[in-house]
């Protein structure tokens, strides 16, 4: 059964307008790395496509190698022709747009230094205030940390110190942090310390590019604005809830970074947690940022503190071996360049929470992700109770098909709703059908980083989608007695699966043992 919204001019609706944003200079530390060319440049393009960056922009590329600023401005184009015609980012609805990269590129300059030395962030204060003149900026800034976590804390003590932090005669300055934001509780509370010295919370956007997609987004939408489901958001309706993070992709590049941080750190304090924050918390007042950030934190406040035996029973931790993967055969995590033939690093993590409030006490929350899985897909799948079988005791029926509302967050965005029907035929025989909502069927969407809201938002001062302090410490909160069960004691299995498939046994297991099972990835 397919379900098509349509609206009364009966035409795809298109995106909703929005305001341009304010003069601002982008500063962005690591301009000249893999984020920045394949997620931050197209999102900078599209926005200018969008006509939502004002005339009076300017970009500022800083980096460590001195590099031609023509030749760098071409290096960056071959990154937004790539993201125009991949496939993967969704059809291309037109051909590379020349006039809206040539308004972005005509408005790069590139500047060389090392971002451990203050003499840097000196020349970095001229020539902002060059380029503020230059653009009639106003002074508006947003530094956009696309750089290794450890640097984190030193770029913005540097900028305090050089005086580019400074909010005066009615400017911003904003920086935008990416993820990881520490790798455990301490060094999250540490991190937070440490900048706060410098910035105010108001300056800080922490950054996780999840919530800069359409489907993340709409989930409070869909609670909120539709008197159908919010009635029945509770536990008094519904039996459990499964968040799915699944990759077909390995480690790729990152090797190195992934030995030291490992799926448990990657994924859940950041990623999985917003999923889970948003699909159980309570209704904010308003949309206003401050507000919807309260109710997250609330979420996470309310998680059932694991003690060890918990975290023995509650959590599984799985690393990829050889299988096979689209027909290919795949190579063993430990097999990969760069990763230790005895390493212990998790590339899978699955694990069962509860929320212990009114609304959700005794409603098991199952939270899994990994690597080199059967099928790349995110989703929220809400399992409502079974209604009473009485009524079929004296019919063919043995069993009712669960109700299951499904939010494909990715690569297929929409949402389904599964429920049992009446087979046709002289008897009483169910089966199940589904609804399904595909947002490419009613929206005029264009090819996305998930980017472009977020780095948009940071410009006009909307923090809504971007994590506070206490957020991010209340997500460490929840998984370090992982982290510390993990890592001390040594029992604790590591499950291996097969590349291309599902994940561990292990992880079926904390559903089997209370009768219910994981949707199927394959």
């Amino acid at each position: 059964m397919d379900v098509r919204v349509v609206d009364r001019t009966n035409r795809r609706q298109t995106q909703t307008p929005a305001h341009q944003a304010p003069p601002c200079t982008l500063v962005i530390f690591g301009a000249g790395g893999d984020l920045t060319k394949r997620l931050l440049m197209p999102a900078i393009y599209n926005l200018s496509k969008a006509k939502l960056l004002s005339e009076n922009f300017a970009i500022i590329a800083v980096d460590r190698t001195p590099k031609p600023v023509e030749a760098f401005r071409d290096y960056l184009a071959e990154g937004i022709r790539s993201f125009v015609s991949d496939t993967a980012a969704g059809p291309a609805t037109e051909p590379f747009d020349a006039q809206a990269w040539e308004f972005v590129a005509s408005r790069i300059s590139h500047f060389a230094g090392d971002l451990t030395q203050s003499d840097t962030y000196a020349r970095l204060h001229d020539t902002l205030e060059k380029t503020v003149a230059q653009h009639q900026t106003g002074g508006n800034a947003v530094f956009y940390l696309a750089v290794a976590a450890q640097l984190f804390g030193t770029i913005v003590e540097q900028l305090g110190t050089a005086g580019l932090a400074r909010e005066q005669n009615g400017s911003f300055r904003r920086v935008i942090i990416e993820k990881p934001f520490g790798t455990d509780l301490d060094s999250a509370r540490a991190l937070n310390a440490r900048i706060l010295k410098v910035l105010s919370e108001s300056q800080i956007y922490r950054m996780d590019h999840f919530l800069g997609k359409e489907t993340v987004q709409n989930i409070m939408v869909l609670r909120f604005a539709n008197g159908i489901f919010e009635p029945i958001w509770n536990r008094d309706h519904i039996d459990h809830v499964q968040i799915t993070v699944a990759e077909t992709v390995g480690v790729e590049l990152r090797a190195r970074f992934y030995e030291q941080t490992g799926a448990l750190r990657d994924m859940v304090p950041n990623h999985v947690f917003q999923l889970l924050s948003m699909t159980a918390m309570e209704p904010p007042n308003s949309f206003e940022a401050d507000a919807v950030r309260t109710e997250k934190h609330k979420v996470l406040e309310a998680v059932h503190p694991l003690d060890d035996a918990e975290v023995r029973r509650n959590t599984v931790r799985g690393q990829y071996a050889a299988g096979t993967l689209g027909g290919a055969m795949d190579k063993a995590y430990r097999e990969e360049p760069r990763v230790a033939p005895d390493s212990s690093t998790e590339t899978y993590v699955a694990m069962q929470l509860g929320i212990d409030n009114w609304r959700w006490a005794g409603v098991p929350f199952y939270l899994r992700t990994g690597k080199r899985l059967a099928r790349r897909t995110t989703e929220i799948a809400i399992q409502f109770k079974q209604a009473p079988f009485a009524l079929f005791r004296d019919t063919p029926v043995d069993i009712l098909t669960p109700n299951i509302l499904v939010l494909h967050l990715q690569p297929d965005e929409g949402a389904s709703l599964q429920f049992g029907a009446k087979i046709p035929g002289p008897e009483i025989a169910l089966g199940g059908v589904r609804m399904d909502f595909h947002y490419k069927d009613y929206f005029k969407t264009e090819p996305s980083t998930g980017y472009e809201t977020l780095v948009y938002d940071c410009m006009i001062g909307d923090q809504m989608l971007f994590n506070r302090a206490d957020g991010v410490e209340a997500g460490w909160e929840v998984v370090q007695p992982i982290l510390d069960l993990w890592r001390n004691d040594k029992t604790v299995p590591l499950e291996m699966y097969p590349a291309g498939g599902s994940g561990p046994e292990a992880a079926d297991n904390l559903l089997w043992r209370s009768g219910r099972h994981w949707r199927p990835i394959g």
